[in-house]
């Protein structure tokens, strides 16, 4: 019988336990004083030292393979395949990337079709397909949606920057009125949250049974569910709920699948709030056609941009790319995941998003990343709130708008405001992203008058315009709101 001096590993109420890594070594020093007669040098520098190292390291690795792989039969620490394995118990797939997203103005003749697949490209090589086809109307102008042919966050393109990489006859330009940025894989702790809220699914009534059956249906992103238990109408989280009813905001998705998730599980008799509805059918066994219908609303979430302004050290060792950096590091962590030692979650639906949990993203870039201040802002906390116009180009400066301001609500419009429309304007006719304010031209300080903007914009008198500063510790969004972030919402300041 073979024996050592090497320590075993132990299972205990602590489950795996292995020997340190100095007790390892001493005892492969004792199994060699064994094997050789004794009076060997055991400095660690001599051959015999040096091999006791190799073989307490070997040993020491393999102790800590079997401990990774005995955590991951936790769901808690699980990750990867493993992780993967825990979910399919629950008939679960993580979720893949999913592709930046354009809507885009095409332009060109009446009746011309911009086909299934229709190819775009943007000035950084990036290539996007059309993902249903559309017709050019009487009016020149179609809004289609592209999507990038690589899933995952990628920046959405600059104004302006949009070609037809595949020609079509008749059709003319593209270009952009908005875009969403794509996601990673779901990463780890987002799996197992949804994998969590799954198990709330088996259950019915209740507000996590009805998440976690949200949360299966293909395609969702994020979804949110509260409820109104009162005789009255109630406000949560920025939105009016009617008596005895049930609350569902989701991100992605098929909506006739979304809407057969919640009536599988909302209790009887429960009323509904929501922009969208969909008649789903009771095909239950004891019923045939026609089947019991019964409409089911929820809401789908409004975009709110969210805006960023990072101070960073200003040194010689800050490249010359510096804010490019920053607005990737940011995207990336805006879609959640582990940044060095600080897991930041993913900006979520009615979440409060603090700007000190995005400090690391930016710090990790290197050791020029330093940080003296990084604030936040959304239209949810205006600097301003008014009625203007955008009647083009600026004549003066080459590249700049013009926005006229007709009327102020509250606050004061200052130089490196974001703008943004209002809800009503969330489509053709909104500010296009990342619109800044440069100089005012004309009127009273800060409030009527005209002002210079970064990006040319086109569109009549509205109300409800919204002036951002990312001033501003935490951002609050709303229940029936989706957070985005744009890489032109990122400012960066060198001190």
């Amino acid at each position: 019988m073979v024996t050592t001096n090497v320590p075993p590993v132990t299972f205990g109420a602590l489950g795996f336990q292995a020997p340190t890594d100095e007790a390892i070594l001493a005892g492969v020093l004792a199994d060699l004083q064994a094997a050789f007669g004794g009076n060997l040098n055991p400095a660690l520098n001599t051959p015999q030292g040096q091999l006791a190292s190799s073989m307490a390291a070997i040993i020491s690795q393999a102790d800590q393979d079997f401990l990774y792989y005995t955590t991951q039969t936790d769901p808690a620490f699980a990750q990867g395949r493993m992780q993967d394995a825990i979910g399919n118990i629950y008939f679960l797939t993580r979720n893949p990337a999913e592709p930046t997203v354009l809507q885009v103005s095409c332009s060109g003749l009446q009746g011309v079709i911009i086909p299934l697949n229709a190819l775009i490209q943007d000035n950084a090589g990036n290539t996007y397909a059309a993902t249903g086809s559309a017709v050019i109307p009487a009016s020149g102008a179609v809004t289609v949606s592209f999507a990038n042919l690589v899933p995952g966050p990628i920046a959405v393109p600059e104004t302006g920057s949009l070609t037809i990489y595949q020609a079509i006859p008749g059709w003319d330009s593209a270009s952009l009125v908005s875009g969403v940025i794509g996601v990673n894989t779901e990463s780890q702790s987002a799996f197992e949250s949804r994998r969590a809220a799954s198990v709330a699914g088996n259950s019915l009534g209740s507000l996590p049974s009805i998440r976690g059956a949200v949360l299966k249906v293909p395609g969702v992103l994020d979804a949110y569910v509260t409820e109104n238990t009162s005789s009255g109408t109630t406000t949560v989280g920025g939105v009016n709920l009617v008596p005895n009813s049930v609350y569902v905001a989701v991100s992605g998705g098929s909506a006739s699948a979304i809407a057969q998730a919640i009536w599988s599980k909302k209790a009887p008799g429960c009323a509904y709030n929501g922009n969208t509805t969909v008649v789903v059918q009771d095909t239950n066994s004891g019923y045939s056609p026609p089947y019991p219908s019964y409409n089911v609303t929820f809401d789908i979430p409004s975009a709110l941009p969210i805006f960023f302004t990072v101070n960073i050290k200003n040194s010689a060792g800050v490249p010359s790319n510096a804010l490019v950096q920053i607005q990737t590091a940011l995207q990336a962590a805006f879609a959640g995941g582990t940044f060095g030692s600080t897991t930041i979650n993913k900006a979520s639906i009615g979440a409060t998003l603090y700007a000190t949990q995005y400090v690391a993203a930016v710090t990790g870039l290197g050791p020029w990343a330093s940080v003296i201040s990084l604030q936040i802002g959304s239209p949810n906390t205006p600097a301003a709130v008014f009625t203007g116009s955008c009647g083009g180009s600026n004549a003066s400066s080459a590249g700049l708008g013009v926005l006229s301001v007709s009327s102020m609500t509250s606050g004061t419009i200052g130089v490196g405001d974001w703008l943004v429309s209002g809800t009503a304007f969330s489509g053709t006719g909104a500010f296009l992203p990342g619109t800044q304010i440069v100089v005012q031209l004309s009127g009273t300080t800060g409030q009527t008058g005209t002002y210079s903007v970064s990006i040319v914009n086109q569109f009549p008198s509205q109300s409800g315009i919204s002036a951002v500063l990312a001033n501003q510790n935490f951002v609050s969004v709303n229940i029936n709101q989706t957070p985005v972030l744009y890489p032109l919402g990122i400012s960066l300041t060198l001190t």
